[in-house]
């Protein structure tokens, strides 16, 4: 008897952030959970919202500060036009963490917001977590 495995879906995720570096760590870090696909990255405003209309992720990993536009603007789109990028969850990963402005992320969907001096371990687990089932 041939026992198939049933192969389970993954979850992809896009990172919208313009540190290079940072980016590249992110990639590392999520590549090494099983079940999760980088479809892409971006690191600004026109092309986070290129991405998301074209990969149509289940995450988006947002920074606030963008080479150009802003992660508040890519915010603004997925909260005002989410059929066009597939109803993707969004989280913030920003050094800039003011109570106002968390509260305007999470007034345009945002489900978490994570700094990224000292919480890159709780993004992780996160979303571990988000992982389908």
């Amino acid at each position: 008897m041939v026992v198939h495995a049933i192969p389970h879906r993954l979850l992809k995720v896009a990172l919208i952030e313009d540190s290079s570096l940072l980016c590249r760590t992110l990639e590392e870090s999520l590549g090494e959970l099983a079940g999760v696909d980088v479809v892409g990255q971006a690191e600004d405003e026109r092309s986070a919202i290129e991405l998301l209309q074209r990969q149509r992720p289940d995450l988006a990993i947002v920074d606030l500060q963008l080479r150009a536009g802003s992660g508040l603007g890519v915010l603004r789109a997925l909260s005002r036009h989410p059929d066009q990028f597939g109803h993707p969850r969004a989280v913030v990963f920003s050094n800039y963490g003011q109570a106002l402005l968390r509260e305007h992320c999470f007034a345009l969907g945002v489900e978490r917001f994570f700094d990224k001096a000292t919480q890159m371990g709780e993004l992780l687990a996160y979303v571990r977590q988000a992982m389908p089932s």
